[in-house]
């Protein structure tokens, strides 16, 4: 069954040198744009992330150091990257938890600007585990009735997940066929940044989800304790989260201005 697009769908895998959103960094981008004609467009690049992967995490994907010794870094590639998503809502598998937060800092960290403002995120592994709680690789056993070859690959991986979102589209009445329905069901709670460092309360009002401030609204603490935004830009939080509560800032200061 077609997806029901009224704006491009980019579907995106990342291999990396591990799960620190904050300090790992990307080594294979692929990224497959559906557009609202059906038409596609594919982009896969390995990357350099200029600090060692792991054996471990060489181990999971199969790229080592060696492989990727000549491929651009992810700063060479970051502009083609954001021409390619612009525009598009994003989906992938864990994507809302991991792809999309580590993406974001990669962006960053290159000096690309990148927000979720206006974007729409469709997280096709929400979706299995509210519906079926299994893995990639059982999920597309599930529902393509394929076995996922070359599993942990970008490429692979950002394929596979585009053919179980259809295929859950056709299975399922109630989760909707367009992408702010699917988008809907496959977030959890609803976060200001990526991490989930800011939530929003039921008023939608910004909240502190950790330490101290926990479940406090971000504009009282700011108030209360100004050193606390200072605390946060300067600890290892990642480069999002100290964006999004530097916008609630200014937002704070400019409201006292009118």
């Amino acid at each position: 069954m077609q997806l029901k697009l009224s704006k491009p769908l980019a579907f995106f895998d990342l291999e990396t040198t591990g799960i620190n959103i904050a300090s790992d960094r990307i080594v294979e981008i692929s990224i497959l744009k559906v557009n609202p004609d059906g038409s596609e467009e594919k982009y896969t690049q390995r990357v350099n992330p200029i600090i060692e992967i792991p054996k471990e995490a060489s181990d999971i994907h199969g790229i080592t150091n060696e492989d990727v010794l000549n491929e651009p870094s992810f700063k060479e590639i970051a502009p083609k990257v954001s021409e390619l998503l612009k525009g598009c809502d994003l989906a992938g598998f864990n994507s809302n938890r991991f792809d999309i937060p580590l993406l974001a800092e990669e962006m960053l960290r290159a000096e690309v600007d990148f927000s979720m403002k206006n974007r729409l995120a469709v997280d096709v592994q929400t979706i299995f585990h509210k519906k079926e709680q299994r893995t990639l690789s059982a999920g597309y056993k599930f529902y393509c009735e394929k076995d996922l070859e070359d599993a942990h690959s970008a490429e692979a991986d950002t394929l596979a997940t585009y053919e179980i979102l259809k295929a859950q589209v056709a299975k399922y009445d109630d989760i909707g066929k367009n992408t702010k329905e699917l988008s809907e069901f496959s977030t959890q709670r609803k976060r200001a940044d990526f991490a989930g460092f800011i939530l929003f309360d039921d008023a939608q009002n910004e909240i502190f989800s950790f330490g101290k401030y926990k479940g406090k609204k971000v504009t009282d603490v700011l108030e209360e304790n100004p050193g606390y935004y200072s605390w946060i830009q300067q600890a290892d939080f990642p480069l999002y989260t100290k964006k999004v509560l530097t916008e609630i800032k200014l937002r704070g200061f400019n409201n006292k201005l009118l």
